[in-house]
């Protein structure tokens, strides 16, 4: 599957300083050289968190465990946001990034 163009461009429009890179079947934003988040191949968006409130966003219900290749990938969470909570998404993403 192809990632979500709507989606990509509401990403785009909330995070203009991102640069963005063709990666895991989507399309990536990063902020200073970093993954923040992700226009998802699979749906949704895989989203740069972390690590301590991963599992919390989880355990609500918020997020799920991303999980590459099979293996769990640590301070990553995949999230189905809706238009209202996308920008809180992509301000988690790119605070972790401007952190990392």
């Amino acid at each position: 599957m192809a990632h979500d163009e709507t989606l990509a461009a509401a990403i785009r429009e909330l995070l203009p300083e991102a640069t963005e890179k063709r990666m895991f079947g989507g399309i990536g934003f990063l902020v200073n050289g970093k993954l923040a988040i992700a226009a998802s191949g699979q749906g949704g968006v895989l989203v740069r968190v972390d690590p301590a409130e991963a599992a919390e966003l989880v355990t609500s219900g918020a997020a799920q465990p991303a999980v590459m290749r099979g293996r769990k990938m640590q301070g990553w969470v995949r999230a189905q946001p809706t238009p209202r909570e996308l920008a809180a998404w992509v301000e988690r993403g790119a605070a972790q990034a401007r952190a990392a």
